[in-house]
């Protein structure tokens, strides 16, 4: 007979700035929705913040909320979801190519595969839609189809991603945990892992390897 543990597949944790997509999608996402006049005006607004930010002052997560209150407080809903699903297809052209190979091996193990990510559900959701995988990260607010510049979670982000994924997924239901990142802002996400992978520290990604059912 057969062991009836759950332990059939991996999970896979895949951050997404700088990791599985080259770029900061985040200030590209601005940049795309936005008016140049838009972004100058609410930029000049915050200025001192991203000047803290840039002298380590002043935290990521924090300008990141500061950034998205500025740049996207009344923002219409409607309009700004169909941005984002444009913005998300070029995105996928940004996608680091080892990584999304990688990726795809996952899926094709049938393994349970996550995008864990500080950046916002807006876009997100699209890309992960195209990836046809899973999402964990920093929720916004609506009320009335318009955006209140607030966040409904945490900055998903250090502690809060390890938060996140133990909210969603039990470790001891999979066979080994993949978890791929490139910051200080993904250590808590990595400790989770048997198997790891950190851009500019680490030269080879882990090896893949099916899950078995052990006879006894």
């Amino acid at each position: 007979m057969y062991a009836t543990s759950k332990k059939n597949k991996n999970l896979a944790l895949f951050d997404f700035d700088g990791t599985l997509c080259n770029k900061d999608s985040f200030t590209g996402f601005i940049f795309h929705a936005l008016s140049k006049r838009h972004i100058v005006k609410q930029g000049i607004k915050i200025l001192p913040w991203i000047q803290a930010y840039y002298l380590n002052a002043y935290s990521a997560p924090a300008m990141r909320s500061k950034l998205f209150r500025a740049m996207f407080t009344d923002a219409n809903a409607l309009e700004l979801n169909t941005l984002a699903q444009e913005y998300a297809a070029q995105l996928m052209s940004q996608l680091n190519s080892s990584l999304f190979k990688q990726l795809k091996q996952h899926q094709t193990l049938g393994d349970d595969v996550v995008l864990v990510s500080a950046s916002i559900d807006i876009y997100l959701e699209s890309v992960c839609e195209l990836l046809e995988i899973d999402l964990i990260c920093t929720q916004t607010e609506t009320i009335d189809h318009v955006y209140t510049g607030h966040y409904v979670s945490p900055d998903c982000s250090s502690e809060q991603k390890r938060l996140r994924i133990l909210e969603k997924y039990n470790p001891d239901e999979y066979a080994s945990i993949y978890a791929y990142g490139n910051s200080h802002e993904d250590n808590e996400m990595l400790a989770l892992a048997d198997y790891r992978y950190m851009v500019g520290r680490d030269k080879a990604l882990p090896e893949l390897a099916l899950a078995i059912q052990i006879a006894i």
